[in-house]
């Protein structure tokens, strides 16, 4: 009997801690709460609410978020943006600026003349 009470427990144990997990993943999910932010801005676009509900979920959200990160930050010891070296390389560079104008063409040279 013993061993059957600990095998339901242990059990009952494992799906209530994946529960939980589940549950701690959906509730801190970056994705879900931009998905949320969308949705209210479409809702916003549609009329289907106003700026200041639209706004009231807006800072829900970015809330949520700084939340998030501060406790990420917290748990590693670092700020999330902190520059890694050894994760980073730059590849290289490309920058476009304005209209590309034609080089100008060389002069050309004199023929001094002969006297």
């Amino acid at each position: 009997m013993i061993v059957i009470d600990k095998l339901l427990g242990s059990g009952i144990s494992f799906v209530l801690g994946k529960i939980a997990t589940a549950v701690d993943a959906e509730l801190n999910d970056d994705e879900r709460l931009r998905e949320d932010l969308l949705g209210a801005q479409l809702k916003l676009e549609l009329g289907e609410i106003t700026e200041d509900e639209y706004d009231a979920v807006e800072r829900s959200v970015m809330d949520a978020l700084r939340a998030r990160r501060q406790a990420e930050e917290e748990e590693s010891g670092r700020p999330q943006g902190a520059f890694e070296a050894a994760r980073v390389r730059v590849e290289s560079i490309e920058a476009d600026v304005g209209e590309a104008r034609a080089a100008p063409s060389p002069k050309p040279k004199r023929r001094k003349r002969k006297r």
